[in-house]
């Protein structure tokens, strides 16, 4: 059973052709995506999971080496050790584009991960139970962690080719936090394997942002009751944001871009309230992204909306 709407699978495969169209990319300008990105999901991933930094804070540890005054030094360590993470990903992906996910390249992202703030537990599952703050579900016991996580690697072999890729890099994320094999870094590891899938299929880096915390948290924890729809609508909405500023940024000036706006500017040329818009994107019905808080929508979007609305209308009746 698919879980992912037809019209939202459709146009992020769409977006994703007209990426691939625009290839050979620039390297100049793929590489400063690319450092923007890493910045923003070290900040994004762990901040969800407590730490302090700010963006600006981030950039200036990991990319000038500067101490912030009145700071952790675990915050450090842990921005240093996501960066080191992600920069292993994108090897990955630029040596060989169909890594295979195993319990070992798992385990070596955790060991990167927690190298400097958890030497006795990187990349070694836990040897306890564990609770998890604020969440219903209670991980497996630790005796079991070995066998779930050869599930799991089981599980996501015979799925490969029958569930799409957005469904599937979704539904490995919510297993793997379900199991929990680690003390620690758990979220943070599932992000990035979820991100691994992706960008096997040519997906630009996916970040889960902190101002979407608690969203995110509420779509885990009805996938922990197979209530698995919101989780992946979630996901898409995620990947849609990563597509959008990247076809913003590397679609030549000779070709027509689309222009990007908040729902209270778009609002005017359309028949609809920003309020209403807002409803429409977060249901995944509008093509729209956050840029921090808000989100950013385009005239050609709205029109989309408006011909597939009309479409659906005919076809039910």
């Amino acid at each position: 059973m698919t879980h992912l709407s037809p019209i939202i699978k459709n146009r992020l495969e769409e977006k994703l052709t007209k990426l691939n169209k625009l290839r050979p990319l620039p390297k100049s300008a793929v590489q400063k995506l690319r450092e923007k990105f890493q910045i923003e999901m070290t900040y994004n991933s762990n901040a969800i999971e407590g730490n302090s930094l700010t963006l600006k804070e981030t950039f200036l540890v990991i990319s000038e080496g500067i101490t912030i005054k009145g700071k952790p030094l675990k915050d450090h360590l842990e921005a240093k050790d996501h960066h080191a993470a992600l920069e292993y990903l994108y090897d990955l992906i630029d040596k060989n584009k169909r890594h295979t996910i195993s319990e070992m390249l798992i385990r070596n992202l955790h060991q990167i991960i927690t190298q400097e703030t958890d030497r006795e537990w990187a990349g070694r599952y836990r040897n306890a139970k564990v609770i998890i703050g604020g969440a219903k579900h209670t991980p497996p016991d630790a005796l079991q962690v070995p066998q779930r996580m050869r599930d799991l690697i089981s599980w996501l072999k015979t799925q490969k080719n029958k569930i799409n890729i957005i469904e599937l890099s979704a539904l490995l994320h919510h297993k793997l936090v379900h199991i929990h094999p680690f003390f620690d870094g758990n979220g943070r590891t599932a992000r990035l394997i979820m991100n691994l899938l992706l960008m096997q299929a040519g997906y630009p880096l996916v970040i889960i942002l902190k101002n979407d915390r608690k969203k995110y948290y509420d779509v885990l924890d009805k996938a922990d009751n197979n209530k698995y729809e919101p989780l992946i609508k979630f996901i898409t909405q995620s990947i849609e944001r990563s597509l959008d500023i990247y076809l913003k940024t590397l679609t030549p000036a000779t070709r027509k871009q689309e222009n990007f706006l908040t729902l209270a500017e778009i609002s005017k040329y359309t028949p609809f309230s920003a309020k209403y818009l807002n409803l429409l994107a977060r249901q995944g019905k509008l093509e729209a992204h956050k840029e921090g808080r808000n989100w950013l929508t385009s005239k050609e979007a709205i029109e989309r909306y408006l011909k597939n609305r009309t479409r659906q209308r005919k076809i039910s009746k």
